[in-house]
């Protein structure tokens, strides 16, 4: 699943192309299923959202929750992608994006009425 913050006028009329720019990172480098899209955008009032000094209103954070499983290499592969297609696609500068992967073990994570560690039928790896 993946939460994104943003001041709400600058968050809300990109939301839907930001979407398609993260799961498009999410399955050229992770291998996601087109179908597998959790996307939460919490867009905020300006006065509800501080960040740190020399960013603009165009701030973003992007909070990506996923079973452990993926190695380095592979995390920072997809921040990096984030990063340029973020820039590329929707100008979004790198000073104004901040990512953070949290993983947490598959048996934290209950979906279809089961834990993460019971899901024998995934479309996708999560060891890559």
């Amino acid at each position: 699943m993946i939460v994104v913050y943003g001041i709400k006028d600058q968050l809300n009329p990109i939301k839907a192309k930001l979407s398609d720019v993260i799961h498009g990172c999410m399955k050229s480098v992770l291998g996601m299923p087109e179908d597998k899209r959790a996307h939460r955008f919490v867009p905020l009032e300006r006065e509800d959202f501080y960040y740190p000094g020399g960013r603009s209103d165009a701030y973003t954070v992007i909070e990506i929750n996923m079973m452990s499983g993926r190695k380095p290499e592979t995390q920072k592969a997809l921040i990096k992608s984030l990063f340029q297609e973020l820039e590329s696609q929707l100008s979004l500068a790198p000073i104004d994006v901040e990512i953070t992967i949290k993983e947490q073990q598959p048996h934290q994570w209950g979906f279809r009425g089961m834990t993460g560690d019971e899901a024998n039928d995934l479309k996708y790896k999560v060891n890559v």
